[in-house]
């Protein structure tokens, strides 16, 4: 599954549509107001064109936009063990990556539901906040 930023200078390719996205209330995601894919960090992932990375707090992840058009594409492993917006291992003990569904090809709203290509994706609440 495909996705860019607003005007195409990051894209970005996962390995399947995500079965929820998480809703985050920390600090930094409520401003911005993405929906995260949570992805196993095992290269299947791939984000290409030039991004910012912006890191805070417990400076875990490190957060990327598009330069072009500000968009947040995704987090990313400082290489530290990740703790922010979920627990970042999965039960393989593989860290995970997180994307921003919202960029995705076929991501839609309606009605307050979140859809990728038509199908109703769960959208999980996580309490995070700082």
């Amino acid at each position: 599954m495909k996705g860019s930023c607003h005007c195409g200078a990051v894209r970005m390719e996962v390995p399947s549509a995500p079965e929820w996205v998480g809703r985050c209330n920390c600090s930094f995601c409520k401003k911005i107001g993405s929906l995260m894919a949570y992805f196993p960090d095992d290269g299947g992932v791939k984000i290409e064109g030039e991004t910012v990375a912006y890191i805070w707090g417990d400076r875990m992840i490190s957060l990327h936009h598009c330069l072009t058009c500000g968009c947040f594409t995704d987090w990313r492993s400082t290489g530290d063990q990740l703790t922010a917006c979920e627990s970042s291992r999965t039960r393989s003990g593989i860290g995970k990556v997180g994307t921003n569904a919202r960029l995705l090809d076929g991501y839609e709203e309606r009605d307050g539901k979140s859809f990728i290509d038509g199908r109703e994706v769960e959208v999980r609440f996580l309490d995070n906040a700082d």
